[in-house]
C-alpha cells in the first residue's frame, strides 16, 4: 500500500488541538485498559498458581491416603487370600471326599442298574421270543382265517365246510353203520346226514346248509338301516330254509318227525337265539331243531348211548346164558378147592406127626451120643428106637400115598 506523504502531511496539519487532546485521552484510556488487563491477568495467573498448588497438595494428600488405603487393602487381600487358600484347600478336600463317595455310590448304582438292565433285557428277550411265537401263531391263524373267509365267501365251499364239520362230529361220535351221508330218500331229496335210530325207528335227518350270505350282510352293514334290511333278509332266508327242510326231509314213516338244522358256529347260534327269536319259534313249530356243534355232539352222544343200550338188550339172553355157565364153573371150582383144602389139612396133620417123630429121633440120638456104660462093659440098649423108626417110615409112606392120590 502506498501513502502519499504530501497528503498525509497536509492532513496532519489540518488536525485541530481538540482532536489531538481527544486522541491523547483515548490513547491514555487504552493504555490504562491494557495495564488493568495485564494486572488482572497476573492476578488470575497467581490465583491459578495458588489453586494449582492447593490442588497439588490436595492430590498429594489424596495420593498418600490412597497409598495407605492400598497398603491396607493389600494386607487385607493377603489375609483374605490366605483365608481363601485355607478354605479352598478344605473345600477341595471336602469336594474330593464327596466326589469319592459319590463316585462309589454312582459306580455301585451303575453296577446295579447294569445288572438290572441285563436281567430286564433277558426277560424282555424271553418275552419277545414268546411274542414272536405268538405272532407266528397269529399270522398262521390269520392265514387260516383268510382261507376260512375265502371258503365261506363261496356258497358251495361254505356248504362243504359246514357239512365237513358236521360229518366230523358224527363220525367221531357214532360207529360205522349207524349213519349215512347224502342218502337218497323216496322223494329224491338227499339230506346231508341220516342217523339210524334203535329199535327199527326211522332215521334222524341233519341238514348242514346254513344261509350265511344274509348273516354276513348283517355283519358288514355300515348303518342301522342297512343292518335292519340285512336282518329282514336273513329272517326270510331262514324261514325259507326251514320250510324246505320240513317239506323235503320230514317224510311220514320214512324219517323222524323232527330234523336238525346244523349251524357251524357257536357265536352265530347264540346270536340267532338272542336276536331272532321268531325264527327259532317258527323252527320249533315246524319240528326243526337248530343245533350248534356242541349241541350236535351232545345229541350224538345220547344216540350212541341209546344204541349201546339196544345192543346190550339184544344180547341180554346171551349174557344170561354165559352167567349161568360161569356160575356152574364157579360151583365146581368151589368143590375142588374144598377138597384140596381137606387134603392140605390131612397133609399138615401128617407133617406135624413127622416133625414129632423127628424130634423124638433127635432126642434119642443125643442120648446115644452120650451113652453110659455099665460095669460089665456093655452099653444099655435103647428100647424105643426101632419102633420109632418103623413109625416114621409108615407115616412117610402114608403121606406119599395121599400126595399121589391128590395128583
Amino acid at each position: 500500500m502506498t501513502v502519499n506523504s504530501d497528503s498525509f502531511t497536509v492532513s496532519l496539519t489540518s488536525i485541530s488541538p481538540a482532536m489531538l487532546a481527544l486522541a491523547g485521552g483515548v490513547l491514555l484510556a487504552f493504555v490504562l485498559l491494557v495495564i488493568v488487563l495485564l494486572l488482572r491477568g497476573a492476578s488470575l495467573r497467581r490465583e491459578q498458581a495458588e489453586e494449582a498448588s492447593f490442588r497439588a497438595d490436595e492430590s498429594e494428600a489424596r495420593m498418600a491416603e490412597l497409598l495407605r488405603i492400598q497398603a491396607e487393602m493389600q494386607g487385607r487381600i493377603a489375609a483374605m487370600t490366605e483365608v481363601f487358600g485355607a478354605r479352598q484347600s478344605e473345600l477341595n478336600q471336602t469336594i474330593s471326599q464327596r466326589l469319592d463317595g459319590m463316585s462309589q455310590r454312582v459306580n455301585s448304582t451303575i453296577t446295579e442298574q447294569t445288572k438290572s438292565t441285563h436281567e430286564n433285557l433277558q426277560r424282555l428277550q424271553e418275552r419277545l421270543a414268546v411274542i414272536d411265537a405268538a405272532q407266528n401263531n397269529i399270522q398262521t391263524l390269520a392265514k387260516d382265517v383268510v382261507g376260512l373267509q375265502a371258503i365261506l365267501s363261496n356258497k358251495q365251499t361254505r356248504g362243504a365246510f359246514g357239512q365237513s364239520r358236521m360229518e366230523t362230529i358224527v363220525a367221531d361220535g357214532l360207529p360205522m353203520g349207524a349213519y349215512a351221508f347224502q342218502q337218497t330218500l323216496s322223494n329224491g331229496s338227499r339230506p346231508d346226514c341220516t342217523i339210524r335210530m334203535p329199535n327199527g325207528a326211522p332215521p334222524l335227518v341233519i341238514d348242514a346248509k346254513f344261509p350265511l350270505e344274509a348273516w354276513n350282510a348283517i355283519r358288514d352293514a355300515g348303518s342301522p338301516e342297512a343292518g335292519k334290511i340285512a336282518g329282514q333278509q336273513f329272517r326270510r332266508d331262514m324261514e325259507v330254509h326251514i320250510r324246505d327242510i320240513s317239506e323235503k326231509y320230514l317224510i311220514q314213516g320214512e324219517t323222524q318227525d323232527t330234523a336238525f338244522l346244523f349251524v357251524p358256529s357257536e357265536s352265530i347260534f347264540a346270536e340267532i337265539h338272542e336276536n331272532f327269536e321268531p325264527v327259532v319259534q317258527k323252527a320249533h313249530r315246524a319240528r326243526i331243531v337248530i343245533v350248534s356243534p356242541s349241541l350236535l355232539m351232545l345229541s350224538i352222544q345220547v344216540v350212541q348211548a341209546v344204541l349201546k343200550d339196544q345192543r346190550m338188550q339184544a344180547q341180554a339172553h346171551l349174557i344170561q346164558g354165559e352167567v349161568a355157565i360161569l356160575m356152574d364153573d364157579l360151583g365146581r371150582l368151589d368143590e375142588r378147592v374144598r377138597k384140596l383144602q381137606g387134603h392140605f389139612a390131612l397133609a399138615q396133620k401128617d407133617i406135624d406127626m413127622v416133625v414129632t417123630s423127628a424130634d423124638k429121633l433127635t432126642r434119642r440120638g443125643a442120648k446115644i451120643e452120650a451113652l453110659e456104660f455099665e460095669a460089665g462093659g456093655e452099653a444099655k440098649p435103647a428100647r424105643d428106637s426101632e419102633p420109632a423108626a418103623k413109625s416114621v417110615e409108615s407115616r412117610t409112606g402114608l403121606l406119599k400115598l395121599r400126595v399121589v392120590d391128590e395128583e
